[in-house]
């Protein structure tokens, strides 16, 4: 069992509607130990693949992106999920759905930040449907860039996105997979 399994023992709720809530030390309040924890073991799991920039979308993603774009030294993206006064210029857009919130959103990423020389590390805190992944994939092609690698922090196992992201041959690495949740008893099994 690796120190995200163990947290997630610890401190993870699971509710009705297979969700689980790891608020207290992932996606709202934040440990940052842990948050470093998590950047560096997705540096050692991607290292080796030449990243030139890493790309999260807003905003559970953001702290485990930084942590990690930390650890490699490299510029951190964030797909904003709505236009502000303060994007100006070409952008690279995406429609996604929203597994959490049960919404559909445009995701945006300015061009000048992402160019067809990038090489990108995609980082986020859930998969599950794997909706998230798609439209940042997606901003990622229409860029010219490659898609190097994804690091999901914890993969829902029992829903699609982890098989259909892989087998769209991407090289994805979750630091936690887990395969069941019992909300009556509260349990969660991850996978071996």
């Amino acid at each position: 069992m690796n120190f995200l399994e163990e947290r997630i023992l610890k401190d993870g709720i699971v509710k009705e509607g297979n969700v689980l809530k790891v608020d207290s030390f992932l996606n709202h309040q934040m440990d940052v130990a842990l948050l470093d924890e998590i950047g560096k073991e997705f540096y050692k799991r991607f290292s080796d693949k030449g990243i030139t920039k890493i790309l999260t979308i807003e905003a559970s993603g953001i702290a485990i992106a930084y942590a990690t774009a930390r650890c490699f030294g490299m510029p951190m993206i964030f797909a904003k999920k709505s236009k502000s006064v303060n994007i100006d210029g070409d952008m690279y857009v995406a429609d996604v759905e929203s597994f959490t919130h049960k919404t559909k959103n445009q995701i945006i990423v300015s061009k000048k930040y992402l160019s067809s020389e990038d090489k990108v590390l995609i980082i986020d805190d859930f998969l599950a449907n794997g909706c998230a992944l798609q439209g940042l994939i997606s901003i990622v092609k229409n860029a010219g860039a490659s898609v190097d690698g994804i690091g999901i922090v914890i993969e829902k196992g029992f829903q699609n996105g982890g098989r259909i992201i892989r087998n769209l041959g991407y090289h994805l690495e979750s630091i936690a997979i887990i395969e069941s949740m019992d909300a009556q008893n509260s349990t969660v099994t991850f996978r071996s």
